[in-house]
């Protein structure tokens, strides 16, 4: 297997070396060949992916099919956050990429390590799921203490002026122009 290994620390006084010695010791015990090495040195896993410029192109090489397989010393080496790390896995598989995680022997090449990465996904499901739930019930709370939402109204006469530009065959991106307005308002206040 063709093998990207993924290391990082967060301060610059920290070194990479370690994992990747242990991971090279690894894909050579496993007769994988490593094609690259990303090194996101001095940068904390708690940044979004345009702040680790190496797990960008790992992110980009797995969509590219690059290499089958992305080796990391460990799970907090990819990211700090649930939701990072779920966005990882998804585009991870949704490439046809598997993952070895060293420190927590999880391996998606093997039955075991598949369920395991499955598992991984139902609980992201699930975390969507209960945010969807959280937000649902914030925003009926939010309509029944009275709060509008949703885009603000444009003022009656603006309205009329949208009516009034459309009779004479103006379209829809001129009219939106020409008052001001998104094209969303001009459609919403025609179809009405």
């Amino acid at each position: 297997m063709k093998v990207a290994i993924y290391v990082r620390v967060s301060t610059n006084e920290q070194t990479t070396e370690n994992q990747v010695r242990e991971l090279k010791a690894w894909a050579d015990r496993a007769g994988h060949e490593i094609v690259a090495i990303y090194d996101d040195n001095g940068v904390s896993g708690a940044k979004g992916r345009e702040y680790r410029v190496e797990f960008d192109k790992l992110l980009k090489g797995a969509v590219r099919r690059e290499f089958d397989l992305v080796a990391a010393w460990s799970v907090d080496r990819l990211g700090r956050s649930l939701q990072d790390l779920v966005g990882f896995l998804q585009e991870l598989h949704g490439s046809g990429v598997d993952l070895y995680l060293h420190q927590q022997a999880l391996d998606t090449t093997t039955p075991g390590g598949k369920a395991m990465f499955q598992m991984m996904g139902v609980f992201a499901e699930f975390e969507r799921s209960m945010i969807s739930e959280r937000v649902k019930s914030g925003l009926e709370r939010a309509k029944a203490n009275g709060k509008t939402l949703g885009r603000p109204k444009v003022a009656d006469e603006v309205e009329e002026q949208i009516l009034e530009l459309r009779n004479q065959g103006m379209g829809i991106l001129k009219i939106g122009k020409e008052l001001g307005v998104g094209t969303s308002t001009v459609q919403r206040v025609i179809s009405q």
